[in-house]
């Protein structure tokens, strides 16, 4: 069972970095010829952000657009009636900016229609995916015992486990777990110098998991948060304090 969480939340990962590359490459095919569009959605993940411009394409879409259709689009994402929003998203669209060759729009926006469809796929996978991962996970004997740890839901408790293996002898030490996890400081030490730094030698499918776990406890848990707190008052960074975090919460996971 545990192979089949494993299977299951790897591909998940794999499906939601696959969805963030084709988002990056629509914005940068936006910015080349309809810059006002990134500035209306600048969260082109929204549902609303993927109906709006596969319905407007291109700027000479966008010309004709009128409020009551962009109204009845966002009825369709589940929306409700704003009309604040309404006139900000025709605002933007509509405004004036550098144009292209028509030849070259026609291309650019079948082009933008074709990743929209993509990327309506790809979320629609990622959702099966995340489905698919919580159910298979909830039925394993270890699902209540990282369900317990604050912060942990059941993606992320279930790459943690993914990665970890339900093994209880595969770790020897809780030492041994933080730095398989990336949170245990590497010291570096030479006459008066001396310093600590990440470890780049790690698991990072579980380093990255444990991060978001840190981050996570951070609205669940008032000791995470003290501790936080603390750390960034001792002068660490965001990611460093969240490091700090995540090999305490690694340590209690192997005890």
């Amino acid at each position: 069972q545990a192979l089949a969480v494993k299977a299951l939340a790897r591909q998940h990962q794999e499906a939601i970095w696959a969805w963030h590359q084709t988002l990056s490459r629509l914005r940068s095919v936006l910015l080349e010829f309809y810059p006002q569009a990134v500035k209306a959605f600048p969260n082109l993940k929204h549902h609303a952000a993927t109906a709006v411009l596969a319905a407007i394409p291109s700027p000479d879409a966008a010309a004709s657009l009128t409020g009551r259709r962009v109204v009845a689009i966002l009825h369709r994402c589940g929306r409700r009636n704003d009309p604040a929003l309404v006139e900000q998203i025709l605002a933007d669209l509509k405004a004036p900016a550098l144009r292209q060759p028509s030849q070259v729009e026609a291309a650019l926006a079948l082009t933008v229609t074709g990743l929209l469809q993509i990327l309506v796929a790809m979320r629609t996978t990622v959702d099966q995916l995340e489905a698919a991962l919580a159910a298979e996970f909830n039925r394993h004997a270890l699902a209540p015992v990282l369900r317990s740890a604050p912060g942990l839901g059941p993606v992320l408790a279930g790459r943690v486990l993914a990665e970890v293996g339900d093994d209880p002898t595969r770790f020897t030490s809780a030492d041994n777990l933080r730095a398989f996890a990336g949170t245990a400081p590497v010291t570096r030490a030479s006459g008066r110098s001396h310093y600590v730094k990440a470890r780049k030698v790690r698991n990072k499918r579980l380093g990255d998991a444990c991060h978001w776990w840190a981050y996570a406890s951070l609205t669940r848990s008032a000791g995470a948060r003290a501790h936080y707190d603390r750390r960034r008052a001792a002068g660490d960074h965001h990611n460093a304090a969240l490091r700090n975090i995540a090999n305490k919460l690694v340590g209690r996971l192997w005890w």
